[in-house]
């Protein structure tokens, strides 16, 4: 059964880019987690960790303003359910987000940090300070890439390529997670992966070309 193309119009392509760069900083997301029987007990522990957590910091020459921080908070905590539903006490947290260039010291950070009891690491994040000229970067390479698409497709197909018509971005999440990654340049992984050695920035287009016999 062969394919019809409804309304025709000309030629549609799509482009990626990819900018690749050492770090710069990293973010930390972690947090202190209590489990006790009895509410003021698990305040109190929560409230022992925290101090000791921000002391931690500190010794890591870890500013305030690079730490912050949500207010200690407070539930009930139960294991099973229905009829085998049983109380196991009152869950204590207060959640970080530590900011630092020290990349060198993550390890010792982190041990540090568990050690002062934040018994919960959430997150590591590499990343780095001026992101929006790197996406602007790689969307400069996603277009040539897309242009490079475009002349092959128009070569072979005997005809020759026209001016732009339509420009559409295309958010570099949903280019991933529906399968366009790596074409047309780019590749690797993505931003928030757990990555010390490289940072990489995506951008992704659609360009939509005349054609001209």
């Amino acid at each position: 059964m062969s394919q019809a193309i409804r309304e025709p119009w000309g030629l549609s392509v799509f482009g990626a880019g990819t900018v690749r760069t050492e770090p710069e900083l990293v973010r930390l997301k972690l947090a202190v987690d209590v489990v006790q029987p009895q509410a003021d007990l698990a305040f109190g522990d929560a409230g022992q960790a925290v101090a000791r957590l921000r002391e931690t910091l500190r010794r890591h020459e870890i500013p305030d303003g690079a730490v912050s921080a949500s207010r200690l908070s407070l539930s009930s905590e139960f294991s099973g359910y229905g009829a085998e539903r049983r109380f196991l006490g009152y869950r204590c947290q207060s959640a970080y987000v530590i900011e630092t260039t020290a990349l060198d010291d993550l390890q010792q950070l982190i041990i540090d940090a568990v050690d002062a009891g934040a018994n919960r690491v959430d997150e590591v994040v590499f990343d780095v300070r001026d992101k929006p000229a790197l996406r602007d970067e790689a969307r400069v390479k996603a277009v040539a890439a897309a242009r490079r698409k475009a002349e092959l497709y128009a070569e072979a197909a005997g005809v020759a390529l026209g001016p732009v018509l339509h420009i559409q971005d295309v958010d570099a999440g949903s280019w991933e997670l529906t399968g366009h990654r790596g074409h047309g340049g780019g590749g690797g992984a993505s931003t928030g992966d757990f990555a010390p050695g490289m940072v990489e920035v995506h951008g992704a287009v659609l360009l939509g070309f005349e054609l001209v016999r």
